[in-house]
């Protein structure tokens, strides 16, 4: 979930009540908590530390982070939003990507839930004159469906793409799919009243300068501190001021291998058929995955409207530039299964720099 917040202001520095280390913060403290600076704080404090784990280089490097800054284990949880859903869509993101998250948990001997829009994707995309579908929620005492109030919600009709767009209302995936997934997962957990959470991403200001606005510790959109039920959660960025470097010194320190998507060539790792992925990705998935495209050009000859910004249908941009040339033919063999079967952490003389490292080839919301 990393393009949280994508279309909000910044705020100004608010808030002594955060555990923020001070000495390390830009702005004062006040009364609200919000920090543009802050890469440290008291994780001792937190009865629960969840992490939103992507799968990508910058949500294992904050888990990396957390881990250096001396994070109790038992306090940590993973979260993974499934961006297709698991009602047999498969249109946009890695076959592989679930499992991989569940391989990684399990490397670091971590709970892992995972949260999903019914229908995914697809099913949203394709809403005509109807209702949100429910949320499905994992928690410690199992499967959660969580139903819409369509007592105040008015039926509505997407039959179109996202768009790249800094607004959510117009690239509605990233809210659709993964900010209300979470949004929900928190407010509708009694486990999280009366506690304090502190809620993990990993966004950069390095990818672009909207995310070089950001705050990196403010309170989250859920919190209600000072509600009936005490709910008090922060949410923090702790790799947002982090180099690209730093992230993959992380990963080679903690033993964790390049991910695919990154040994494909890839510099960002997002869906596999996002729709931020510029002509090169596009080319090399024509190149790559024969018919992979075929899905989205259907969709946009229904829609008559393009998922690239451009308004040129997608198999032609996918011809505007030259694929990338894949070597690494383990990676090319995993990223079309649902099992993943590769390693996931190594010793350190065993890791490697993937192709992808520092390129501008990829995806990933601006």
């Amino acid at each position: 979930m990393s393009d949280q917040y994508d279309d909000q202001m910044v705020i100004p520095g608010l808030g002594d009540s955060l555990g923020v280390d001070l000495r390390e913060s830009s702005r004062s403290p006040s009364e609200d908590g919000v920090y543009f600076s802050a890469p440290s704080v008291d994780l001792d404090q937190y009865d629960r530390v969840v992490l939103c784990m992507s799968g990508g280089k910058d949500s294992i490097a904050s888990l990396a982070h957390l881990l250096d800054e001396g994070v109790d284990p038992g306090s940590v949880e993973l979260w993974h939003h499934d961006v297709d859903g698991r009602e047999g869509s498969t249109l946009m993101d890695w076959p592989f990507m679930a499992d991989y998250n569940r391989k990684l948990a399990d490397a670091f001997d971590l709970p892992l839930y995972f949260s999903w829009l019914e229908g995914g994707f697809e099913g949203e995309m394709l809403k005509e004159n109807s209702y949100g579908r429910p949320h499905k929620i994992e928690t410690p005492e199992g499967l959660v469906t969580l139903d819409r109030d369509t007592r105040r919600a008015k039926p509505g009709t997407r039959l179109k793409f996202p768009q790249v767009s800094a607004s959510l209302q117009t690239r509605w995936c990233s809210s659709a799919l993964k900010i209300d997934v979470g949004r929900r997962a928190l407010n509708n957990q009694s486990r999280f009243d009366g506690k304090r959470v502190l809620f993990v991403t990993g966004e950069r200001r390095e990818e672009s300068t909207n995310r070089a606005k950001y705050n990196q510790l403010e309170p989250h959109a859920c919190d209600r501190r000072s509600g009936r039920k005490a709910r008090h959660v922060d949410a923090w960025r702790p790799v947002l001021h982090w180099s690209e470097e730093q992230v993959w010194d992380a990963l080679k320190r903690h033993g964790v291998l390049p991910p695919v998507p990154y040994r494909l060539g890839w510099g960002r790792s997002s869906c596999m058929k996002c729709i931020f992925n510029d002509p090169t990705i596009w080319a090399t998935l024509r190149e790559h995955f024969p018919g992979s495209l075929d899905d989205i050009a259907a969709y946009e000859d229904r829609f008559g409207t393009t998922i690239h910004r451009s308004r040129i249908p997608i198999k032609d941009v996918s011809r505007q530039a030259e694929p990338l040339s894949i070597q690494d033919t383990e990676a090319l063999d995993q990223a079309l299964r649902t099992e993943y079967t590769l390693p996931v952490r190594s010793e350190p003389d065993e890791w490697f720099m993937p192709t992808g490292a520092f390129s501008r080839s990829g995806c990933g919301p601006s």
